[in-house]
């Protein structure tokens, strides 16, 4: 455990902060093993682009309905109970798919709301988790470290996966690295048992911290932020893998797109946790999204291999430089909001309602493009998505402690 200190500096890192940490790096490994070929391992079973389209839609559809029930669990119940819940949902989604095997793509839509419920309830628990066991003065220190964990499981894991599947005959790759997901979600489980239980008290308020909107300007624009970060994902977090194997007919390709774009971030988030200050986070998120939205012009009009492998390393630069800081600005704002303390579950849920907000609105229209006007609109779609993190910038820079500080106390 000295070894994080050694590497972040003299930070003060609690048994609950490394428990955390590490609970997120075996998900961020599972994760990075397979659900990086779960669109590709459907999209070859149906061919369709507009199939996939509607199993991430069912996901990101799912998963805000689900954050909503968890949070009302999280109020009544402890909040490491919950993530567990999550784990649960995620490892039957697995399951779900060995069992349906070559008939998968049957049953897409269900998938996917099994695979956004999972997503619901972890991540509702993980992040009020990161809420509470971290402070403002640490709270860099953990996304970035987090942020290492999940691209060194980003090297080992898409790469390793890419050669197993590519390995074996048909299908038979595919179920040995989801058997391997299984096993790291049961070990996520296993470390659970080891925080110290946390349970909130109270009704879940959902209503006064959607009037929170109204009168703190801080909230109000890391909500909007969030919607157009969901705009980007929504999209982007199945077409580029697709457009990787659509190129190369190789499971391997990818394994060796994401290892590349997890080694550069795994540089870049150390170097953002050590040296990106709390004077600089509104400049970083900035130049993150800028460049975030430039690299699409490598790969939107002459798409090759090549021209993807150069994507993947700008991006691996840019998404650190961009998220580090903006977790950490969003994490403060509700830190400062009205009942933070009695209400984090809340602000929690309904930021990610923007998220999803935002993902279901590009998906929905990427649907309605491929439909009516095929393929070759694509593009388009992305070059207008694509800017979602260049302009939630515009709502950052608006967030001032400042001001909130001397309104709150």
């Amino acid at each position: 455990m000295r070894i994080l200190e050694k590497l972040l500096g003299s930070i003060e890192v609690t048994r609950s902060l490394k428990l955390l940490i590490f609970i997120g790096g075996l998900y961020a490994l599972s994760i990075a093993l397979s659900n990086t070929f779960v669109n590709v391992f459907l999209w070859k079973q149906t061919g369709e682009i507009l199939d996939i389209a509607f199993y991430n839609l069912a996901i990101v559809i799912s998963q805000p309905i689900a954050f909503i029930i968890a949070g009302k669990l999280a109020k009544k119940m402890d909040r490491i109970v919950v993530l567990r819940i999550g784990v649960v949902l995620l490892t039957l989604f697995y399951l779900t798919v060995l069992g349906f095997g070559s008939q998968a793509n049957r049953y897409i839509v269900l998938l996917g709301f099994l695979l956004g419920a999972g997503y619901g309830f972890y991540w509702l628990a993980y992040n009020v988790l990161t809420f509470e066991i971290t402070e403002p003065e640490t709270r860099d220190f953990f996304n970035g470290f987090l942020g290492i964990m999940t691209s060194f499981s980003g090297i080992v894991g898409p790469f390793f996966a890419g050669y197993v599947i590519s390995a074996m005959e048909k299908f038979t790759g595919y179920k040995i690295i989801f058997l391997f997901s299984l096993a790291l979600f049961v070990g996520a489980v296993v470390l659970s048992f080891f925080l110290q239980q946390r349970s909130a008290k109270g009704d879940f308020a959902f209503q006064a911290v959607f009037r929170e909107q109204k009168v703190n300007k801080n909230w109000r624009n890391v909500l909007f932020a969030h919607f157009f970060q969901g705009c980007r994902e929504g999209i982007f977090t199945f077409i580029i893998v697709i457009w990787v194997y659509m190129t190369t007919k190789s499971e391997m390709a990818i394994g060796t797109f994401s290892f590349l774009m997890s080694f550069t971030q795994l540089i870049v988030y150390y170097a953002v946790a050590r040296f990106i200050t709390e004077r600089y986070r509104k400049t970083a998120i900035l130049i993150g999204g800028v460049i975030l939205y430039l690299s699409l012009f490598i790969i939107l009009f002459d798409l090759t291999y090549a021209a993807l492998l150069v994507y993947a390393v700008i991006i691996s630069i840019a998404y650190p430089l961009l998220l580090v800081p903006y977790q950490s600005i969003t994490f403060d704002v509700i830190g400062m909001a009205r009942n933070a303390a009695e209400q984090r579950v809340e602000y929690i849920v309904f930021r990610e309602l923007y998220v999803n907000l935002g993902r279901i609105l590009s998906i929905v229209t990427f649907v309605l493009c491929v439909h009516f006007f095929k393929e070759q609109s694509i593009r388009y779609v992305m070059l207008i998505f694509g800017a979602g993190h260049f302009i939630l910038y515009f709502f950052i820079r608006n967030v001032s402690f400042k001001k909130r500080a001397a309104i709150t106390h």
